[in-house]
């Protein structure tokens, strides 16, 4: 059997003091897939994708992208990766031709091609007016454009996407949402993490969960579906199961309902 993994994790572990943050995670990502990667806030979701692009690094644990190590090889490894972080680390102090030129020249990227591409990418994310205006003015959404065109741009195999939707309109996320396809197509990979489990349940091949650190779940839908005994419930209700959340947030709800019922009477 070939092996087409191109993100290998294995017992994956980083702690901040007294914080596990990330609890002995493992998990592949193959080619052709966008693996979904969620979990509450402060489950380790960001701090896994760190330690996955070399900017931490791990107490323990393996990891291997295209068979390389990001802690030994990171400029090969991230000659084939492009990533959207969760809050815009793009240079703010330039205008999005400039870092787009700086990015091309860099990449050693052929100007004329790489100037086309970005074109085509503006103009279907709705952002080419603001080639020439400085980053730091830009809206967050139009930020967050101008990350996911950078991390485009090298026509990497690998997509590594930490909440790239955050801020866009409806008819940009439509976009975003078919260049992911088109990179899939063409046999590349995405890991993506996202809050939002509409997007997760219709872009994602497979999901993987985190929770306080440790992988609670990991498959298709209907793997999860399983693993939380929830037949035909949405991603929503199973990821509250395997979260261990579902209890509490049905506590929360009856108590706003009965708050709720009580101000109608009052008020009657």
């Amino acid at each position: 059997m070939i092996d087409d993994s191109i993100i290998s994790v294995r017992d994956l572990k980083k702690y901040f003091g007294e914080v596990k943050a990330v609890n002995g995670v493992s998990f592949d990502v193959h080619q052709g897939e966008i693996l979904g990667l969620l979990g509450p806030n402060g489950a380790g979701k960001t701090t896994t994708i760190k330690l996955l692009l070399g900017l931490l690094e791990p107490l323990e644990g393996e990891i291997s992208i295209f068979g390389l190590n990001p802690e030994r090889e990171e400029v090969l490894m991230k000659k084939k990766i492009g990533y959207v972080s969760e809050e815009a680390l793009i240079f703010k102090s330039l205008t999005p031709k400039d870092l787009f030129n700086f990015i091309a020249s860099i990449r050693r990227l052929d100007a004329k091609e790489a100037t086309e591409r970005v074109t085509e990418y503006l103009e279907s994310l709705g952002a080419l007016e603001y080639y020439e205006q400085m980053i730091a003015t830009l809206s967050h959404g139009n930020k967050q454009k101008m990350q996911i065109v950078a991390a485009l741009l090298h026509e990497p195999e690998l997509l590594i996407l930490d909440e790239p939707l955050a801020g866009l309109d409806a008819k940009s996320v439509r976009v975003v949402k078919e260049l992911l396809d088109m990179h899939i197509e063409k046999g590349g990979a995405v890991l993506f993490s996202t809050h939002i489990m509409e997007v997760a349940e219709d872009l994602c091949d497979r999901i993987a969960i985190i929770n306080k650190g440790k992988l609670v779940g990991l498959g298709t839908i209907d793997d999860l579906r399983n693993q939380a005994e929830k037949s035909g419930a949405s991603l929503e209700d199973v990821f509250l199961r395997l979260t261990e959340q579902d209890s509490s947030v049905e506590e929360i709800v009856k108590k706003l309902r009965k708050s709720y019922k009580k101000k109608i009477e009052e008020s009657a």
